[in-house]
């Protein structure tokens, strides 16, 4: 399980990365900066683009960092234009590249604790499925949203990526 679901954290993380690339080519075609967009967000309360991508990228290294017992690579959210952005996500892959089958074995037993939940834990199935797997999830869909809110021409096609369809 842990497998297909680290999968998807690389398969998504890649699909952000080719947001981005669209992203650029309209503001070009619309003749904008396409790093304004970093700052937009729909809501007044809402995280930004930048914490948006930021988030989605640390959510998907610290998870599995968490499950694994590895360290994970520190970033330290300065990003300011879609270019430093595009690297912070090859970082997190290449990151994430490191990882086999292996480092997920006996993950089941292993407790996942962070300082906000006051000496209560999970086991790292637990929070993998119920965790990081949404809070991955709702900062990629806001990203995806608030692009789109914009103008980049991107639909489900986009956001899926490439399915593994069969004959």
């Amino acid at each position: 399980m842990y497998e297909l679901l680290f999968k998807q954290f690389k398969k998504e993380l890649t699909q952000v990365d080719l947001w981005l690339d669209m992203a650029a080519e309209f503001a070009k075609t619309k003749s904008f900066d396409v790093n304004t967009l970093l700052t937009a967000r729909l809501a007044p309360d809402q995280f930004p683009l930048v914490r948006q991508i930021q988030t989605a990228c640390d959510t998907a290294k610290l998870a599995c960092a968490r499950v694994t017992g590895k360290d994970a690579p520190s970033h330290p959210d300065t990003e300011t234009t879609v270019e430093q952005l595009k690297a912070r996500i090859a970082s997190v892959l290449a990151y994430l590249n490191g990882f086999s089958a292996k480092d997920f074995e006996g993950a089941d037993s292993r407790k996942v604790s962070q300082p906000r939940w006051e000496g209560k834990h999970m086991l790292a199935n637990e929070y993998f499925v119920e965790h990081a797997l949404p809070n991955f999830f709702f900062h990629l869909s806001h990203t995806y949203a608030i692009l789109r809110h914009n103008g980049v021409p991107l639909g489900k096609k986009n956001f899926l990526g490439t399915l593994s369809l069969r004959d």
